[in-house]
C-alpha cells in the first residue's frame, strides 16, 4: 500500500481470482453485508476486506479524515501483526496518500514510486507498486478513502477494478451514514438515561450536591470523558445582576489528573469554564495544554495527561453561571460538534432539576414558616391567654385565704405563672424568626452559639434565656455590640470568676438589657483584675447612649451581676 510513511497493511493467504461474474456477485453480496452492519468499526472493517477480496489486492487500507486535513485513523488488512509492530507507527496522510486527500478523486497508478508526490517506505515496510485509491463520501462529506496496493499475478488495476471500487465507496458511504446515525441514536439515549436518572434523584429529595456529582459522573461517562468537574460562582450574583462572578469554585470533580482540586478557585478570566460562565456558550478545545484561554494546570505530570477539552454553561441562577468542564486524554480525539450540543443540552436540562429542586425546598421551607407562625399563634392566643387568666384567677383567691403559708405558695404559682408566660412569649419570638431557616442574620441563633462557645471554657453551659424581638427589633450594628458584650462577660466568668454557674439573660423592649449573672468569687469587688474588660463593655454601651453597671447579688453564694442596657434606635 502506498506511501507516506508508514503505510502498514496486513498480510493475508492467497485467494483465487474472481471471475466477473463471480465478481458482480460478490460486489452485490458485499453491499449487502454492508447494510447490515450497525458498529462503525465492523463497518470499516467490513469495508476493507470487501475492497481487497473484490480487486484482488494483496493489501487493503481505508484512511479516516481529520482535522487538519491528515489522516486520524488508519485500518489496514493484508499484513501480519508483528510485521505491522516492527514498522511502528501508522500514517498521517503525507505522499500519495496526502495526495488523495487534497485531491478526492480516483487515483490508479501502475508504479507508485514513479508519482512526484510519492514518499518512500518507512523500515521493514514490504515492497509495494501498483496502486489505486478512491474516496469514501458520507453525504457531501468526504469521510475518507480507500487505499489498494499489489494486484495480484504482479498486473496492474485495472478501469473495472476502479468501478467496482467506486460502487463500493459508494456502499461504504450509506453504511457508515447509517452507522453513525445508530451511534448518535444510542449516544442520545444514554443521554436522556443520565438526565432521567438526574432528575429523579433531584425530585426524590436528593441533596443537591449528590446530584451536581451525579451529574459529573454520568456526563463523563455519556460522553466518552476521562475527566469532569463542575464548577460554581464564588458569590452568586443577585438576581438584579447578570455581573458573572470574578472566580469560579470546584465543586465537584470526577476522574484522575484533571489538575482541579474540590474547593479550588479558579480565575473566570482566563479559563474555559470562566468563558463558557461568562458567554453562556460552550466552548472547546482541541488541546488544554497549548490553549491560552484555558487554566495553567498544576504540575508537569498534568500537564502531559490532560488533552482535548469542553467546558459548557450551567445555569445556576437567574443572574448567576457555573460550569460544566469535561476533559479527555492527551492522544484522544477532540469533542465534536455533536457531543458539545449534547453536552450542552444535558448541562441546560441538570440546571432546569437543580432549579426545580430548589424551588421544591423554598416551597418545603415556606410550609416549615407557616406551620412555626401557626403554632406561635396557638401559643398565644390559647396558651398564654388561659395561663394568664388562671394566674389572675389564683392571685384573686389570695385575699379568701387565712394561712399565710398557703397564701405564700398561691403567691409562687402565680410568680411561675408569670415566668412559664414570658418563656412562651420568648418562644414565639422564635418561631417567628426566619434567621435559621433562610440563612439571615440571627441574634438569636449567635447568642445561642455564643454560649455554647463559651462553655467549652467554662466547663459547663450557661444558661441563656431571650425574651423579646431579638431578631426582628434590634438592628445589625447594636446585635455585634450585644454579641461583643456577652463574650467579654462570658470570658471574664471564665477567666477571674471561676464560677460553677452563669446565667445570660436577654430581653428586648423598648431597651436591649443583657444581663450576666455568675456564682462565682465576685467581680464587683476583685480589685480591678478584668477592669479593662468592664471599660471595653461601658464604652460599647455608651456609643449607644446606655450605661453598664456590675453589682454582687444578693445570693449567699456571692458573684457579680453584670447590666448592660442601651435603648433600642427609634
Amino acid at each position: 500500500m502506498s506511501t507516506s510513511e508508514s503505510e502498514q497493511h496486513t498480510q493475508g493467504t492467497r485467494r483465487p481470482q474472481l471471475r466477473e461474474p463471480d465478481r458482480m456477485r460478490s460486489l452485490l453480496d458485499a453491499v449487502m453485508s454492508l447494510g447490515h452492519g450497525l458498529e462503525l468499526p465492523q463497518v470499516l472493517r467490513g469495508i476493507v476486506e470487501a475492497a481487497v477480496t473484490l480487486t484482488d489486492a494483496e493489501y487493503g487500507a481505508l484512511g479516516v479524515v481529520g482535522d487538519g486535513r491528515t489522516l486520524s485513523e488508519f485500518l489496514h488488512v493484508g499484513m501480519a501483526d508483528e510485521l505491522t509492530a516492527r514498522i511502528g507507527r501508522t500514517p498521517c496522510g503525507r505522499g500519495i496518500l496526502g495526495e488523495l486527500i487534497s485531491h478526492p478523486a480516483p487515483l490508479r497508478l501502475t508504479d507508485l514510486s514513479r508519482h512526484p508526490h510519492s514518499y518512500g517506505f518507512p523500515a521493514h515496510h514490504p515492497p509495494m507498486r501498483t496502486f489505486l485509491g478512491v474516496p469514501v463520501r458520507v453525504r457531501d462529506e468526504v469521510f475518507g478513502n480507500l487505499y489498494l496496493t499489489e494486484k495480484r499475478g504482479g498486473g496492474a488495476f485495472t478501469e473495472d477494478d476502479e468501478a467496482v471500487l467506486t460502487t463500493l465507496s459508494i456502499a461504504a458511504g450509506v453504511a457508515i451514514d447509517n452507522a453513525r446515525m445508530y451511534h448518535e441514536s444510542r449516544r442520545r439515549e444514554r443521554w436522556l438515561e443520565a438526565l432521567g436518572e438526574i432528575t429523579r434523584s433531584l425530585l426524590s429529595g436528593t441533596d443537591a450536591g449528590e446530584v451536581l456529582r451525579l451529574i459529573a459522573e454520568r456526563a463523563m461517562e455519556v460522553a466518552s470523558a476521562d475527566h469532569a468537574a463542575v464548577l460554581l460562582p464564588t458569590a452568586p450574583a443577585s438576581s438584579a445582576s447578570t455581573a458573572s462572578p470574578e472566580r469560579l469554585t470546584v465543586d465537584v470533580v470526577h476522574g484522575q489528573g484533571l489538575g482541579l482540586a474540590e474547593g479550588m478557585a479558579v480565575p473566570s478570566e482566563g479559563s474555559l469554564s470562566g468563558l463558557a460562565a461568562r458567554t453562556g456558550r460552550p466552548v472547546a478545545s482541541s488541546d488544554v495544554r497549548t490553549d491560552p484561554r484555558a487554566y495553567p494546570l498544576d504540575g508537569t505530570e498534568v500537564r502531559d495527561v490532560c488533552g482535548p477539552g469542553v467546558a459548557v454553561p450551567l445555569q445556576i441562577d437567574a443572574g448567576a453561571s457555573g460550569a460544566l468542564l469535561l476533559s479527555r486524554l492527551a492522544g484522544r480525539p477532540p469533542f465534536d460538534e455533536t457531543e458539545v450540543k449534547l453536552i450542552s443540552g444535558f448541562a441546560d436540562q441538570a440546571a432546569i432539576a437543580l432549579e426545580l429542586a430548589e424551588r421544591r425546598a423554598e416551597s418545603e421551607e415556606l410550609t416549615v414558616l407557616h406551620d412555626r407562625d401557626r403554632i406561635a399563634r396557638d401559643l398565644h392566643d390559647l396558651a398564654i391567654q388561659r395561663l394568664f387568666a388562671t394566674g389572675m384567677t389564683l392571685q384573686s383567691a389570695t385575699r379568701l385565704i387565712d394561712r399565710p403559708e398557703a397564701a405564700e405558695r398561691v403567691g409562687r404559682a402565680v410568680n411561675d405563672l408569670d415566668t412559664t408566660i414570658r418563656i412562651i412569649r420568648s418562644t414565639i419570638f422564635g418561631l417567628r424568626t426566619t434567621g435559621d431557616a433562610t440563612g439571615a442574620p440571627s441574634l438569636r441563633r449567635d447568642m445561642a452559639e455564643a454560649a455554647g462557645a463559651a462553655g467549652r471554657t467554662l466547663g459547663f453551659a450557661p444558661a441563656l434565656r431571650i425574651e423579646g424581638p431579638v431578631d426582628t427589633n434590634v438592628p445589625g450594628e447594636l446585635a455585634e455590640q450585644v454579641l461583643a458584650v456577652t463574650a467579654e462577660a462570658l470570658s471574664n466568668a471564665a477567666r477571674h470568676a471561676h464560677a460553677r454557674r452563669v446565667d445570660v439573660e436577654l430581653t428586648v423592649d423598648g431597651h436591649v438589657t443583657l444581663t450576666v449573672t455568675d456564682d462565682g468569687v465576685g467581680g464587683a469587688a476583685d480589685g480591678g483584675r478584668h477592669t479593662g474588660g468592664l471599660a471595653n463593655m461601658r464604652s460599647r454601651a455608651e456609643l449607644h447612649g446606655g450605661g453598664l453597671t456590675v453589682e454582687s447579688p444578693a445570693s449567699a453564694s456571692g458573684g457579680t451581676r453584670i447590666v448592660w442596657r442601651v435603648p433600642l434606635p427609634v
